[in-house]
């Protein structure tokens, strides 16, 4: 049986340096972008980035829960939908080793990539990332087993697939007449801005637990609200001191009187703020340098549900979050040994 099903799009993260005339070279010039498939296999034929300094790491949001839920001795199966290729081999090798079961559909397409560009090949340089998903764009409803989803104890949906509605709607559905809740990571800003209202309809008619990052949290209060965003040069303790302020007045709102939704907002450095049956628990942590922030929120989100599936208080949940997330901060993207995490597994089985 397992305990978390994770689905999501499977992608191959890649930690590059890269000189910024590189970079613009191939059209990377935002914090985050998509880039075309034939642009991605031309960077990977660059003479100029040295590959052999890459870190490879599987990825992709649900992918990464998956991967650290099995590190912390949580038995979890991932579904997406890969290429044929080379990649997809690293994919399935590095996710299994983990200890995670791989379901996984199969595509003409490449397998999903994603550079993380350090630029200027230092260590505090800035970092790009230029994906291409690939594949992992072509799972469909179809290709999600009903037995997979009947037997978990929680099914975990990456916020990127929110675009697609009947796979969304799939999955919910079957979840729900199992009476299994639905854990969904917003994604990013713009997913919160363009699906908030759907987000809040879903929360009312399925079981569902939502995390998103502190200006994910913003946007989904701004949106809801019909204001423009006037947020977005605040402080990491004023977005913190936003959201139980203001923002948690509304969420307090969405989650009363029932056990479902529960809405966890990650603030990174500052900790975790949830808020189940009208109720707000909020916990702090310690602050780290991190070597990169990918994987982090992922990271947290596989340690809280676990917590949770154990059986743990909400604030307890949020507590071995936080631990875990400073744990991933550590490493490039969800490229840790799993040693590294058996203190918190030991942890979970008492």
């Amino acid at each position: 049986m397992n305990e978390i099903l994770c689905i999501g799009n499977p992608i191959v993260d890649m930690f590059i340096d890269i000189d910024t005339n590189i970079a613009f070279k191939y059209g990377i010039t935002e914090p985050v972008q998509h880039i075309e498939r034939e642009k991605a296999e031309a960077i990977l034929r660059e003479p100029l980035i040295d590959f052999s300094k890459a870190v490879i790491s599987s990825g992709g949001g649900a992918a990464n829960v998956a991967k650290i839920a099995a590190m912390l001795g949580i038995n979890t199966s991932f579904c997406g939908c890969t290429g044929e290729d080379e990649l997809a081999g690293v994919f399935e090798k590095q996710i299994t080793n983990a200890g995670v079961s791989a379901v996984l559909a199969k595509s003409s397409e490449k397998t999903g990539l994603c550079f993380a560009c350090n630029l200027g090949g230092v260590k505090t340089g800035e970092i790009r990332f230029a994906a291409s998903p690939g594949a992992a764009l072509d799972l469909t409803k179809d290709q999600i087993n009903d037995d997979l989803i009947n037997s978990a104890e929680i099914v975990v949906l990456d916020g990127y697939i929110l675009d697609r509605r009947p796979l969304v709607l799939h999955v919910l559905l079957k979840a729900s007449r199992r009476g299994i809740p639905v854990a969904l990571d917003a994604a990013s800003v713009f997913q919160v801005k363009s699906k908030a209202e759907e987000i809040v309809t879903y929360s009312r008619q399925f079981p569902l637990i939502l995390f998103m990052n502190a200006d994910e949290t913003i946007a989904f209060y701004n949106t809801l609200r019909k204001s423009r965003d006037e947020d977005v040069n605040l402080s990491e303790k004023e977005k913190e001191t936003m959201i139980l302020r203001d923002v948690s007045s509304m969420l307090k709102i969405i989650t009363a009187g029932e056990l479902y939704p529960i809405i966890v907002v990650k603030l990174g450095g500052r900790g975790a703020i949830v808020i189940a049956g009208g109720n707000v628990y909020h916990e702090e942590t310690m602050f780290v340098t991190p070597r990169d922030t990918v994987g982090a929120g992922d990271a947290f989100c596989a340690a809280f549900l676990a917590g949770w599936i154990r059986g743990k208080s909400l604030s307890e949940c949020a507590v071995l979050g936080n631990k875990v997330a400073r744990e991933i901060l550590k490493v490039p993207g969800t490229f840790i040994k799993s040693g590294k995490l058996k203190t918190f597994a030991k942890m979970l089985q008492k």
